[in-house]
């Protein structure tokens, strides 16, 4: 898969609508109307200050559902994402936490999303939901019952959380990601939100991918800023960006159009003059 195809540029910056808590869950204190309101104005802001590409996700819904979140949650990410891809051009995508893809592939199929992030496709992680096993299998088949062209995005050693077995990054779990897996996309992230993803575990993806002679495109889903990602698009096909572009740099703040533009402007550097 070539990320063209979805945003229309090389090495795309995404930019992160962290929904506030949705109804049902421990911290929610607005109606739903006010969530999609707040949602609507974060993903204008980040098309105003110049982003490829949206990603949506039930960022304040902790302490999340391991892997089956309920059924109240999707309808309110539907009703979500279906006010943004009315609101914006840019090719949307939806993120389920922790990880419920079917509900993210779901979503995405109702409100005509160009792609998910699953945190957990193969193998088995321990996160502070406990142990999370990926379900490439029913996630892959889901999509093709639905007939729905969604691309899916998945992380390698993803943040907050740990590998079940003993190791650090390894050449065969990024081939069962791609190769086994079927992932169109792999994410490397730091060890948390907003934490700097370390830039050798990114050269080890990008090398392990060259020599398995794979085509599939690195983007990196954490501690992406103005300052780091002139070197991060140097090594990876794309960012995922968040807290770095919100007011006062605070993950749960809403969208600064100011910082988006600085943090595009210096992407920009990188990618070219003839970057659209």
């Amino acid at each position: 898969m070539k990320l063209t195809e979805i945003f229309g540029t090389e090495k795309p910056v995404i930019g992160m609508v962290h929904l506030d808590p949705l109804p049902g869950s421990p911290k929610n204190e607005l109606s739903m109307e006010s969530i999609v309101e707040n949602a609507v104005r974060d993903a204008t802001r980040l098309e105003t200050g110049g982003v490829d590409g949206i990603m949506i996700e039930n960022f304040g819904d902790a302490p999340f559902y391991p892997d089956d979140v309920p059924k109240h949650t999707v309808a309110s990410m539907t009703r979500a994402g279906s006010a943004i891809a009315q609101s914006v051009s840019l090719p949307v995508g939806i993120n389920v936490l922790r990880n419920d893809p079917i509900a993210a592939v779901s979503v995405a199929a109702a409100v005509d999303a160009s792609y998910v992030r699953v945190n957990v496709h193969t193998g088995a992680r321990v996160t502070d939901q406990g142990v999370i096993e990926g379900i490439a299998h029913k996630t892959m088949r889901l999509r093709e019952r639905l007939d729905s062209d969604v691309s899916v995005f998945a992380d390698i050693d993803v943040k907050h959380s740990a590998p079940l077995a003993s190791g650090e990054f390894t050449a065969e779990s990024f081939a069962d990601q791609t190769e086994r897996g079927l992932a169109d996309a792999t994410i490397v992230t730091g060890t948390g939100t907003g934490h700097a993803t370390d830039i050798d575990t990114l050269h080890a993806a990008v090398n392990t991918r060259e020599q398995r002679g794979l085509e599939t495109p690195i983007l990196v889903g954490s501690g992406v800023t103005p300052d780091s990602i002139g070197e991060i698009l140097s090594i990876a096909d794309g960012a995922i960006v968040g807290t770095s572009i919100k007011e006062g740099g605070s993950t749960t703040a809403p969208v600064a159009v100011d910082r988006v533009r600085e943090l595009v402007e210096q992407a920009n550097e990188q990618r070219g003059p003839n970057n659209p």
